[in-house]
């Protein structure tokens, strides 16, 4: 998905990369997204019938090549739900791990007080450079996620530009103007040099900040290398069969900055909340986050050539590529875009979940950025489902007078109901 850092002081070539060091089960588990297996169940069942229906009409023709026909079909329906739920289980199995990893370097103190030397690179000799130079970077490029970094306290927001700014370099190695010459190998050097910058060897002044951050808190790298295979994927497909394929790829994307983002928020000491069910609505934030801007960049991802939209459904809403290539908004496009948006609420819905569980002073950050993203949903059926030509946006009176609001929900303490699978 298109969320290009502007080229100050960021922008990587592919080719450039260095490659010497110094560089840089249960799906239907309590905590994960209930929302999502509800939709799950929705579309199976639907398909279920579709399937019982054809096996009627296959029965009523009596011969060997329509009963061998049924089965086939029978039991490709049977593989490509297999396939999409071992994609939902795979996101399940990376976010639980990450909070068992989580909870595992919380309760080691010796974890929390290692940290590796950082070798600057070149004449840069105090961190306190590299962050600034960070938020230079976002300040200058990613507003909105500057401001909201604002709200958070002085160390945290530092980690947070470092993070930031990591990203959306990775993300330009996709979409970037150097884009074009991106390989997967280029990715794999890329990966490389992230295992050296969490080593304490970053290659410039972004990284050591990143570095540093990663030595502090108890960041793990998995999330990290999600993230890049996430541009793996950009590189190989611009097309998502359903929506089991792009959650998938959501998560890639964004979910895993939830993941990053966890260790550097904290949880509430009082907090009762498994590490998994706070992982989860992590995961679920960065996942609605994502969707909401694949839809509202329906127009501009087609014009390059990419649709991020399950195609399976677009069939079933009588659509085609062809259709959103045209931008014609229709009741068909009314119809589909209603479902989808819903969908991404539930998504939020989810996170809304965890967002208290986390510590008082990363809560209000947290609630205005879920808060005011969610808003773009409304404009986008403000302008009547129109985000072929228009971007919905969200006026600043309504950011500013979303502020408090989001202020007010940071202040209700957590959920103090007990869990099986109490945090440490």
């Amino acid at each position: 998905m298109a969320m290009p850092l502007s080229r100050f002081a960021t922008t990587l070539n592919p080719e450039t990369i260095p490659t010497s060091l110094g560089f840089v089960d249960e799906f239907r588990c309590s905590h994960m997204s209930r929302f999502v297996l509800a939709e799950r169940l929705r579309v199976s069942g639907h398909r279920s019938k579709k399937g019982r229906s054809q096996k009627l009409r296959w029965c009523s023709i009596s011969s060997t090549s329509s009963a061998a026909s049924s089965l086939i079909a029978s039991l490709a329906a049977d593989e490509e739900a297999t396939a999409a739920e071992s994609l939902v289980q795979r996101v399940n199995s990376m976010v639980l791990k990450q909070a068992a990893l989580m909870s595992e370097r919380l309760r080691s103190e010796a974890n929390l007080k290692v940290k590796p030397d950082i070798f600057l690179p070149g004449t840069l000799s105090r961190l306190d450079d590299a962050y600034d130079r960070c938020r230079e970077v976002c300040a200058e490029n990613a507003t909105n996620f500057y401001l909201g970094t604002l709200l958070l306290t002085p160390e945290r927001r530092r980690a947070m530009w470092a993070i930031g700014v990591w990203c959306r370099r990775t993300d330009d190695l996709v979409d970037g103007p150097n884009a074009s010459l991106l390989t997967p190998h280029a990715l794999d050097r890329w990966e490389s040099k992230l295992e050296e910058l969490f080593e304490g060897r970053p290659f410039d002044a972004f990284d050591a900040a990143l570095s540093d951050t990663v030595a502090k808190y108890p960041v793990d790298i998995q999330p990290f290398k999600d993230l890049i295979e996430g541009m793996r994927m950009d590189l190989r497909k611009s097309r998502y069969k359903n929506f089991d394929e792009l959650y998938l790829y959501c998560y890639y994307v964004a979910g895993t900055v939830g993941l990053m983002s966890v260790p550097v928020c904290g949880i509430a000491p009082d907090s009762r909340a498994t590490m998994e069910s706070v992982y989860s609505a992590a995961s679920a934030l960065g996942t609605a986050l994502q969707l909401t801007n694949i839809l509202r960049d329906v127009g501009e991802d087609a014009r390059r050539g990419r649709i991020y939209l399950p195609q399976d459904e677009l069939a079933q809403a009588g659509l085609s590529d062809d259709g959103i290539f045209a931008g014609k908004v229709t009741d068909k496009w009314r119809y589909f875009m209603k479902n989808q948006i819903k969908r991404a609420r539930m998504f939020y819905d989810e996170a809304e979940k965890g967002v208290n569980e986390l510590s008082t002073a990363s809560r209000w950050p947290v609630w205005a950025s879920l808060l005011l993203y969610r808003q773009i949903l409304d404009e986008i059926e403000a302008n009547d489902y129109n985000n072929f030509t228009r971007k919905a946006r969200v006026s600043k009176v309504k950011k500013l007078a979303t502020l408090p609001i989001a202020f007010a929900k940071s202040l209700i303490a957590p959920a103090r109901t007990s869990s099986p699978l109490i945090k440490e």
